[in-house]
């Protein structure tokens, strides 16, 4: 079933997953979020910038991240595009956690009665 971009489809991937998380405590810009993204997942996700852009378009057009003014330069002397949780993005990436959260448990409690541990 396709799903409008108002509309989320849980679960998230783990490279939106992480670029909210990352953008969670304070705005990023691209190559901040690259790095950050890179050292939540362990590894586990390198962004190219062509996947990272990619992503950032998406959740802009989706509302969940907003562009903000932002007085640093990069080495070309262009202003960096520097990006932010919005409100829905805040309730996206709560909604994904708590969505974990319960998986988690429920995996611990069959674990647990199944003698897995």
């Amino acid at each position: 079933m396709k799903h409008s971009p108002s509309e989320p489809e849980f679960p998230l991937t783990e490279t939106t997953f992480t670029i909210l998380l990352s953008l969670a405590p304070r705005p990023k810009h691209g190559y901040a979020i690259m790095k950050d993204v890179e050292e939540l997942s362990d590894g586990r996700v390198m962004l190219t910038t062509g996947t990272l852009y990619g992503a950032l378009k998406r959740l802009l057009e989706q509302g969940w991240i907003t562009r903000v003014a932002q007085d640093d330069e990069a080495e070309t002397g262009r202003p960096r595009k520097t990006y932010a949780l919005t409100d829905l993005g805040h309730r996206m990436l709560n909604a994904e956690i708590g969505r974990m959260k319960t998986l988690v448990a429920v995996a611990g409690l069959r674990t647990v009665q199944g003698g897995a541990l």
